[in-house]
């Protein structure tokens, strides 16, 4: 009996969505706080376990590990409301993990921009360089075979 190789994926959507909702409605723990985002679930293939991915952000590094003991709190509870949402026969094992492409993405771009600045500086000098190309290529580029054309009608 061959199965759906794409089931785990919708199953996974479907959790992500459910998990979304669950925690966008309000966690009763007070531990969970700071503005949390579900970026993504990785479900085995016979549905038994998925790992939540989640971002936390607005909070210190004391608030955001009482976050996640909050959610390892709710994980039982948001299991039975899965399973009962999705209509799975067995429903999956829920674990939160920190999701730091957020973190990775702004460490990227901060690092750009650096790269961005430094070579400003290097742009200005290499000014002369610039405007040869520029005279070199408004000679042989698109402009040449237009003027060629223009200059026999003439």
């Amino acid at each position: 009996m061959a199965s759906n190789p794409r089931r785990p994926d919708r199953v996974a959507e479907a959790i992500r969505e459910e998990v979304a909702t669950f925690l966008s409605e309000g966690v009763k723990d007070p531990r969970v706080v700071g503005l949390i985002t579900v970026t993504g679930v990785d479900v085995t293939r016979d549905l038994r376990h998925a790992k939540v991915f989640v971002s936390i952000l607005g909070v210190s590094d004391d608030e955001k590990a009482a976050t996640y003991e909050g959610l390892a709190s709710v994980a039982t509870h948001l299991r039975s409301k899965v399973g009962r949402a999705l209509r799975l026969r067995l429903a999956p094992e829920i674990s939160f993990h920190p999701d730091e492409s957020v973190a990775r993405a702004a460490r990227i771009e901060t690092l750009l921009s650096q790269i961005k600045q430094d070579a400003a500086p290097a742009a200005v000098d290499g000014g002369p360089s610039e405007g040869s190309g520029q005279g070199g290529s408004s000679g042989g580029g698109g402009g040449g075979p237009t003027g060629d054309a223009s200059d026999r009608a003439d």
